[in-house]
């Protein structure tokens, strides 16, 4: 995966000062960031989230997902500890784009789960690629990480990329009456970690 870093600024934020680094993705111009604290190069593994894109729980404060709160808990760790990094990657909906995963929720609003919903519009249940995420942590200098994710896919997919997954942080935040379906969903279809 080829990527060109394109810009770079502060990011103050409720957790602390990050910097934040623009890519763009050389096949496809697509454009992710990535949100950093402290010195990231040295053997010392670091404190990572890679983390896809929801409009809807990320900004919109949705309950549907567990992914606003996933992010904020994941900048308020980096935040503590002074030093880290989260990836964030511009695949919404699992891959699908916004448009679709609109079209998913109508589906889980007729009965569908969220895996039946992307299969039901014709996509993969995941159609996410991470291997934007390892060219983006090379980029910056990262040796190891320690990997704050429930996702064994993601581990593994990372780990196939060439990323040094040295530990597996559990990152789990608390369900609510809107989503706890969808992390039942998680846990029995995709196998989410504890």
């Amino acid at each position: 995966m080829q990527i060109r870093h394109a810009a770079t600024t502060r990011l103050p934020t409720p957790f602390g000062e990050f910097r934040l680094y623009g890519f763009v993705e050389e096949q496809g111009g697509e454009e992710h960031v990535a949100l950093a604290m402290g010195e990231l190069s040295g053997e010392e593994p670091v404190l990572a989230r890679v983390h896809s894109e929801c409009l809807t729980g990320d900004a919109l404060f949705s309950q549907r997902c567990d992914c606003g709160p996933q992010l904020e808990a994941a900048m308020q760790r980096i935040g503590e500890a002074g030093r880290g990094v989260i990836v964030y990657l511009r695949q919404e909906g699992r891959g699908i784009g916004l448009i679709n995963k609109l079209r998913a929720y109508a589906e889980q609003d007729k009965g569908a789960d969220t895996v039946e919903a992307n299969e039901m519009l014709g996509f993969l249940p995941d159609a996410r690629d991470y291997g934007v995420a390892a060219a983006i942590l090379s980029e910056l200098g990262v040796k190891a990480v320690r990997l704050m994710t429930n996702n064994p896919r993601k581990l593994q997919s990372l780990e196939d990329h060439g990323v040094d997954v040295r530990e597996r942080v559990p990152h789990r935040v608390e369900a609510t009456a809107h989503n706890r379906h969808y992390l039942l969903t998680k846990n029995d279809k995709f196998g989410h970690l504890p």
